[in-house]
């Protein structure tokens, strides 16, 4: 049985923000608020008893935030309310940036896909999230608003820790930007998991590479998902297995061992630096 938390609907951003700072960052005073997107982690969060949120605000009706446009010059810009579906089912995502549907398609099944949002993910800040690794890998920044102002930020810089993100109270990441310098990259992407249905990964690696740049990110391997430092495109998988060993940090757990995952993202760079 749900636990019982107020409900509010603003309709525009003016009045989000308001609300933002109206309710959150000051305990004991009022209600602890945080935003319902897709819903598809604290709905059952609150569920369960893992989160005491008392007030969510839906986002849903704030139109600009359903955007999901791209610009020959300033690449993509996803809103806060777009979905995994939305996202597949984009032209100009599925032309410069298929290794976002490759990780999209991965995520959940597809009654999560048609209801759960890309920001969404990146701010449950799960070490497992599937949109981390391909949005780490394509240099994407997350742009942040409170009644305060605005600020951005390189995804890389927003994870710090299991389920912690850079966010302040009265913030939302009301967008992502990915730039244009790796649109229509060449791209992999491969997830370990426990059954061939929907499952959180084990172990999982994304690559692109674009004229002389390569860039690798691991996600279920550390606290946090890890992007690699840039390579030349000519560098050898050997080469990236040891850097990748130096940056993560897997441990033994119910679903898999450490040397597993290990293996797996040695496995899984060699796999996909011998196709792109």
């Amino acid at each position: 049985m749900l636990k019982e938390f107020s409900y509010l609907a603003p309709k525009n951003k003016t009045q989000l923000l308001k609300l933002l700072a109206e309710h959150t960052g000051k305990p004991g005073v009022g209600k602890t608020a945080k935003i319902l997107a897709g819903g598809t982690d604290i709905l059952v969060n609150i569920r369960n008893g893992f989160d005491k949120t008392d007030l969510l605000i839906d986002i849903k009706k704030i139109g600009e935030y359903s955007k999901l446009d791209f610009n020959k010059t300033k690449g993509l810009l996803i809103g806060a309310n777009v979905t995994y579906i939305q996202l597949i089912n984009n032209k100009n995502v599925k032309k410069h940036y298929p290794v976002l549907i490759e990780t999209a398609g991965k995520v959940g099944s597809p009654q999560l896909r048609n209801r759960g949002t890309i920001i969404g993910n990146i701010c449950t800040a799960s070490p497992a999230a599937d949109m981390s690794r391909s949005l780490l890998c394509l240099g994407a920044e997350v742009n942040i608003v409170s009644i305060k102002g605005s600020r951005s930020m390189k995804l890389k810089d927003f994870f710090k820790g299991v389920k912690k993100t850079a966010l302040k109270a009265g913030e939302i990441v009301e967008s992502i930007t990915i730039p244009i310098d790796m649109a229509d990259a060449k791209y992999g992407d491969e997830k370990l998991k426990r059954i061939k249905g929907h499952d959180l990964a084990q172990a999982a690696v994304s690559i692109v590479k674009k004229d002389k740049v390569l860039r690798v990110a691991i996600s279920s391997c550390a606290i946090v998902p890890v992007l690699l430092k840039d390579f030349k495109s000519n560098v050898s998988s050997a080469t990236v297995c040891k850097e990748a060993l130096k940056s993560i940090s897997p441990i033994d757990d119910i679903r898999a061992s450490k040397d597993y995952r290990i293996h797996m993202v040695k496995t899984y760079i060699k796999r996909i630096m011998d196709k792109i």
